[in-house]
């Protein structure tokens, strides 16, 4: 039986299923972006943001996480990329990841407007294009990078896992 003649919930049912993040890119006038330092890893550090509650758009699950991890209510602005992350050899399924402009913060506005949500995250700071690809895990230290040049140059960017879509490290 052809998928068209199913019924509908069986129909939707046998779709592929994924996940969804979104993260905001909050950077100061320098180029650096603010990243953070997970409470449940020690291992790297990552942007602003996470996964997609049920019924919940990009837009508004990067301003619940920038709000509960770091206590800023954000506004954000706009899509810099989309990060699509395949199946992992681990059993994750795949993930597609909305990055968006979380505008600009001074190191002085960070001190007074951040605080750190502890069951979530260690610790904060701006850090600078050497910087992310030593803090960063590989795939995030290229969707970074990707990112800050789709902000310089008023792009969007498709990513998969940080590379461009032809494969490229943008």
């Amino acid at each position: 039986m052809s998928p068209t003649h199913l019924p509908s919930a069986e129909y939707y049912a046998s779709l592929p299923k994924h996940i969804a993040g979104a993260g905001a890119v909050i950077h100061d006038a320098a180029g650096r972006i603010l990243l953070v330092q997970p409470s449940y890893r020690t291992d790297t550090w990552e942007i602003p943001g996470g996964g997609l509650d049920t019924g919940e758009h990009p837009l508004q699950a990067v301003r619940r996480e920038v709000k509960e991890e770091l206590g800023i209510d954000l506004t954000p602005g706009r899509l810099l990329a989309v990060d699509w992350v395949a199946e992992q050899a681990d059993g994750r399924p795949p993930l597609v990841n909305y990055l968006f402009d979380g505008g600009l913060i001074s190191q002085t506005e960070a001190r007074t407007r951040i605080h750190l949500d502890p069951e979530e995250l260690t610790a904060w700071q701006l850090a600078t294009p050497e910087q992310w690809d030593t803090l960063l895990a590989p795939h995030m230290a290229r969707r970074v990078h990707a990112c800050s040049r789709a902000m310089t140059q008023g792009l969007t960017v498709y990513l998969q896992h940080g590379f461009d879509h032809a494969g490229r490290q943008t």
